[in-house]
């Protein structure tokens, strides 16, 4: 058998992520008609098309796609493996990293993280951005370094990822609401005015199902996409917040909150990044970090 040509990764791993043939030979420095040889080898190679026409552009066939994260990362890998190795000098690393959380973790541990990358690295900055949704296409192309939330369905199959904490819902209401006086039982808790959270829109969820098992039911007062915002809300008036505890510690401050009187299920905050970061001294170096800080504080019982 002979051996493959491996230069075929990186012109292939181009061709991939760019999406296009001349960009990827911009991105290769390679004219076009050096690309076009290359893709002709590299279909041969493969024996797939990898690229085809679509109207005016071109689409990855199903192969390019199974093979898109598997070449970036043997592409990265080799990086790895041939570039010098140099010990981290975390007083002279002068980088920006980019973290993408929900409402609350910048709230409950950004001061904590900033201090200590501060103390140790005073040339990191970090960058903080919202989370809106939970597609991993932001860690696959690059514009963020890091993210926490719950894995779900829609977190890509390749993403990393490490438990931080648990978590668990509870009721949150200004004190002197009825529900902060005494116990709170799933009858009286179902007969307040409540805010659902839910970036879809919905007013249905677990704690509904939970009440629904017995006989109970919510009166959903409004639909919020936070739960800064539900509690913004809560602390103006009479409305009832379901928010998780230690996700929410400093944005509740001076707010009554109890456990919930149904069976809630907990939930497991991680941390996630995209392989290529995996061996990236740097990189690793704020994730111990992350882990350090949420580890500090803890969980909820």
């Amino acid at each position: 058998m002979s051996t493959p040509d491996l230069n075929l990764l990186i012109t292939l791993d181009a061709v991939l992520a760019e999406g296009s043939v001349a960009r990827a030979a911009q991105r290769l420095r390679l004219s076009p008609s050096a690309m076009s040889r290359a893709l002709a080898r590299l279909r041969e190679t493969t024996g797939d098309p990898l690229l085809v026409r679509a109207g005016r552009g071109l689409v990855p066939t199903p192969r390019a796609i199974e093979l898109r994260e598997r070449v970036s990362q043997l592409v990265e890998d080799a990086k790895a493996v041939l570039r010098p190795a140099e010990k981290l000098n975390l007083k002279q690393l002068a980088r920006t990293f980019t973290l993408r959380t929900r409402e609350g973790f910048v709230e409950n541990f950004g001061a904590a993280l900033i201090a200590r990358v501060g103390e140790e690295a005073p040339g990191v900055r970090l960058c903080f951005v919202q989370k809106t949704n939970k597609d991993s296409a932001s860690l696959r192309d690059g514009s963020v370094d890091l993210e926490t939330g719950v894995v779900g369905k829609a977190t890509g199959p390749e993403v990393r990822a490490r438990a931080l904490f648990r978590d668990r819902f509870i009721g949150v209401v200004l004190t002197g609401h009825p529900l902060s006086q005494g116990a709170v039982t799933p009858a009286l808790y179902a007969a307040g005015r409540h805010i659902s959270v839910s970036r879809l829109g919905l007013d249905k969820g677990q704690i509904d199902e939970a009440l629904l098992a017995l006989g109970l039911e919510r009166q959903i007062a409004t639909i919020v996409g936070s739960f800064s915002a539900a509690l913004a809300l809560a602390r103006a008036g009479e409305l009832v917040a379901s928010v998780p505890e230690r996700y929410t510690d400093n944005l509740r401050a001076g707010m009554h909150s109890f456990a919930l009187p149904v069976a809630a299920p907990e939930i497991s905050i991680s941390l996630l990044w995209h392989p290529r970061l995996d061996a990236d001294p740097a990189h690793r170096w704020l994730r111990g970090l992350v882990l350090d800080i949420c580890a500090a504080r803890p969980d909820a019982p």
